[in-house]
Protein backbone atom coordinates (compact mmCIF):
# COMPACT_ATOMS: atom_id res chain seq x y z
CA UNK A 1 0.00 0.00 0.00
CA UNK A 2 1.02 3.60 -0.79
CA UNK A 3 2.37 5.96 2.05
CA UNK A 4 -0.72 7.96 3.27
CA UNK A 5 0.00 11.61 4.87
CA UNK A 6 -1.71 11.85 7.82
CA UNK A 7 -2.59 7.73 8.49
CA UNK A 8 -0.79 7.34 11.43
CA UNK A 9 0.60 3.92 12.70
CA UNK A 10 -2.07 1.38 14.20
CA UNK A 11 0.23 1.17 17.68
CA UNK A 12 -0.09 5.28 17.84
CA UNK A 13 -3.16 5.33 21.35
CA UNK A 14 -5.33 7.49 21.57
CA UNK A 15 -6.39 7.59 25.03
CA UNK A 16 -5.76 3.93 26.39
CA UNK A 17 -6.46 2.46 23.03
CA UNK A 18 -4.17 1.94 20.24
CA UNK A 19 -5.44 1.59 16.38
CA UNK A 20 -8.57 4.09 17.31
CA UNK A 21 -6.59 7.12 15.75
CA UNK A 22 -6.05 5.27 13.07
CA UNK A 23 -9.40 4.58 12.25
CA UNK A 24 -10.34 8.05 12.51
CA UNK A 25 -7.39 9.04 10.17
CA UNK A 26 -9.15 6.81 7.60
CA UNK A 27 -12.32 8.66 8.11
CA UNK A 28 -10.94 12.01 7.82
CA UNK A 29 -8.67 11.17 4.66
CA UNK A 30 -11.87 9.33 2.78
CA UNK A 31 -13.99 12.46 3.36
CA UNK A 32 -10.76 14.93 1.62
CA UNK A 33 -10.85 12.47 -0.81
CA UNK A 34 -6.99 11.65 0.56
CA UNK A 35 -7.15 8.09 1.31
CA UNK A 36 -6.38 5.85 -1.86
CA UNK A 37 -9.90 3.72 -2.06
CA UNK A 38 -8.30 0.90 -4.45
CA UNK A 39 -6.05 0.02 -1.28
CA UNK A 40 -8.60 0.63 1.61
CA UNK A 41 -12.27 1.16 1.00
CA UNK A 42 -13.26 -2.50 0.95
CA UNK A 43 -12.18 -2.54 4.57
CA UNK A 44 -13.43 0.82 6.18
CA UNK A 45 -15.94 0.40 8.80
CA UNK A 46 -14.58 -3.78 8.38
CA UNK A 47 -11.73 -5.64 9.81
CA UNK A 48 -10.05 -4.02 12.53
CA UNK A 49 -12.50 -0.90 12.48
CA UNK A 50 -15.03 -3.51 12.94
CA UNK A 51 -13.23 -4.82 15.99
CA UNK A 52 -12.42 -0.95 17.34
CA UNK A 53 -16.14 -0.17 16.88
CA UNK A 54 -17.52 -3.55 18.06
CA UNK A 55 -15.23 -3.29 21.47
CA UNK A 56 -16.45 0.61 21.98
CA UNK A 57 -19.91 -0.95 21.49
CA UNK A 58 -21.10 2.08 18.94
CA UNK A 59 -22.00 1.81 15.41
CA UNK A 60 -19.04 2.33 12.30
CA UNK A 61 -22.13 4.99 10.75
CA UNK A 62 -22.42 6.84 14.45
CA UNK A 63 -18.58 7.18 14.90
CA UNK A 64 -18.33 8.47 11.53
CA UNK A 65 -21.08 10.43 11.51
CA UNK A 66 -20.23 11.94 14.95
CA UNK A 67 -16.43 12.70 13.29
CA UNK A 68 -17.23 14.47 10.75
CA UNK A 69 -19.27 17.03 12.55
CA UNK A 70 -16.03 18.29 13.27
CA UNK A 71 -16.39 19.42 16.90
CA UNK A 72 -14.31 17.18 18.43
CA UNK A 73 -11.21 15.96 18.53
CA UNK A 74 -9.62 12.15 19.33
CA UNK A 75 -9.75 11.68 22.92
CA UNK A 76 -13.00 13.67 23.07
CA UNK A 77 -14.61 11.28 20.34
CA UNK A 78 -12.98 8.63 22.51
CA UNK A 79 -14.87 9.80 25.68
CA UNK A 80 -17.88 9.95 22.66
CA UNK A 81 -17.64 6.20 22.39
CA UNK A 82 -17.19 5.67 25.84
CA UNK A 83 -20.71 7.80 26.24
CA UNK A 84 -22.38 6.06 23.86
CA UNK A 85 -21.51 2.44 24.69
CA UNK A 86 -19.86 2.44 28.38
CA UNK A 87 -16.61 2.90 29.41
CA UNK A 88 -14.10 0.16 29.45
CA UNK A 89 -12.06 -0.85 32.21
CA UNK A 90 -8.32 -0.48 32.68
CA UNK A 91 -8.17 -4.25 32.30
CA UNK A 92 -10.35 -4.37 28.96
CA UNK A 93 -8.30 -2.10 27.41
CA UNK A 94 -5.03 -3.83 28.36
CA UNK A 95 -6.96 -6.67 26.71
CA UNK A 96 -7.91 -5.35 23.90
CA UNK A 97 -4.20 -3.49 23.18
CA UNK A 98 -2.74 -6.90 23.92
CA UNK A 99 -4.96 -9.04 21.30
CA UNK A 100 -4.66 -5.73 18.50
CA UNK A 101 -0.76 -5.44 18.85
CA UNK A 102 -0.18 -9.16 18.45
CA UNK A 103 -3.12 -10.10 15.66
CA UNK A 104 -1.47 -12.61 13.00
CA UNK A 105 0.95 -13.80 15.46
CA UNK A 106 0.16 -17.54 15.86
CA UNK A 107 -2.97 -17.01 16.09
CA UNK A 108 -6.05 -17.11 13.27
CA UNK A 109 -4.84 -14.15 10.63
CA UNK A 110 -1.65 -15.85 10.96
CA UNK A 111 -2.23 -17.18 7.04
CA UNK A 112 -3.69 -14.13 5.98
CA UNK A 113 -0.17 -12.32 7.66
CA UNK A 114 1.97 -14.42 5.58
CA UNK A 115 0.08 -14.26 2.43
CA UNK A 116 0.40 -10.53 2.69
CA UNK A 117 3.87 -10.41 3.68
CA UNK A 118 4.80 -12.37 0.49
CA UNK A 119 2.52 -10.19 -1.71
CA UNK A 120 3.97 -7.04 -0.67
CA UNK A 121 7.44 -8.38 -0.71
CA UNK A 122 8.55 -8.21 2.78
CA UNK A 123 10.18 -11.43 3.59
CA UNK A 124 13.20 -9.95 4.80
CA UNK A 125 11.23 -7.38 6.66
CA UNK A 126 10.37 -8.31 11.00
CA UNK A 127 6.96 -8.44 10.29
CA UNK A 128 5.07 -10.72 13.28
CA UNK A 129 1.97 -9.21 13.32
CA UNK A 130 -0.60 -7.27 11.56
CA UNK A 131 0.10 -3.87 12.89
CA UNK A 132 3.83 -4.43 11.83
CA UNK A 133 2.78 -5.71 8.48
CA UNK A 134 0.55 -1.81 8.00
CA UNK A 135 3.44 -0.06 9.32
CA UNK A 136 6.38 -2.11 6.81
CA UNK A 137 3.91 -1.67 3.75
CA UNK A 138 2.98 2.02 4.24
CA UNK A 139 6.73 2.83 4.36
CA UNK A 140 6.59 4.27 8.02
CA UNK A 141 10.18 3.37 10.42
CA UNK A 142 11.19 0.32 11.07
CA UNK A 143 8.01 -1.20 13.25
CA UNK A 144 10.16 -3.08 15.67
CA UNK A 145 12.07 0.16 16.48
CA UNK A 146 8.62 1.88 17.36
CA UNK A 147 9.96 5.37 16.88
CA UNK A 148 6.63 7.32 17.63
CA UNK A 149 7.01 5.72 21.66
CA UNK A 150 10.58 7.26 22.31
CA UNK A 151 8.99 10.79 21.22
Amino acid sequence: MPHVPGLRSPYVKVGRLVYFGRMLDKIRLQAAGQLPLGDYGANLGKGFDGRACSFLRVAYDDLKARMLAGDLDDAALLAWCHERGGPRTDEECEVWNGFMIKRGWRDAAAEVLAKRIEESGLGAAPVFTMFDYLDYDEGRASAADRPWEKS
